[in-house]
């Protein structure tokens, strides 16, 4: 997950109670018209339940940025 994809996740989840299980916050998420990609990031979660919003970006693989394989593109 990149930077802009944490603010994607933080932008889906916002207003979401917590504690909420990983199938609870996709499911609000979907609801609430999230793309696939930030979609997809909430899947690669564990299967657990968060107590905040921080432990869910925390929670999400983290990717380098860019287009290319590996990182930005140069």
């Amino acid at each position: 997950m990149t930077a802009r994809d944490e603010l994607r996740a933080a932008k889906a989840l916002q207003g979401v109670d917590f504690p909420a299980t990983k199938d609870e916050l996709i499911e609000y998420a979907s609801t609430r018209g999230a793309d696939a990609k930030t979609l997809q990031a909430l899947r690669t979660m564990p299967d657990r339940r968060f107590e905040n919003k921080e432990q869910v970006v925390e929670a999400v693989p983290q990717e380098p940025e860019g287009d290319a394989p590996g990182g930005v593109h140069r």
